[in-house]
């Protein structure tokens, strides 16, 4: 879990006795949270409708461009492009970062 959260220790007799925990983290910590993946109906749209890949699709619903996005990774605009195309066989590390630069999961990228 990669989040902060706020955990409270209650203590009996001078002594951690107990630990309450967000229910979401509770969730995932007892393997039951939700691990269905999301999209925003305007990600599915530009994705069917426009032909494009998750991951620009992604780009474009969070309005960037495209050398809006090669910046954040680093990149250039070409290199990016040639990432966007739909079909194109990413390394995990590669799909991680471009996960982390739009905000989304891996697993919102993968299609």
């Amino acid at each position: 879990m990669s989040a902060h959260t706020e955990v409270q220790i209650i203590n009996q007799d001078g002594r951690p006795a107990f630990a309450v925990v967000p229910y979401n983290q509770w969730l995932e910590l007892t393997g039951q949270a939700d691990d269905s993946v999301q999209f925003p109906h305007e990600v599915v749209g530009y994705q069917v409708e426009q032909g494009l890949s998750l991951i620009a699709a992604w780009r474009k619903y969070r309005r960037l461009t495209q050398a809006d996005l090669a910046a954040r990774l680093g990149i250039s605009q070409p290199a990016l492009a040639q990432i966007e195309k739909p079909g194109a066989n990413l390394q995990p590390k590669t799909l991680a970062r471009v996960a982390h630069a739009l905000g989304v999961t891996v697993a919102q990228l993968q299609e």
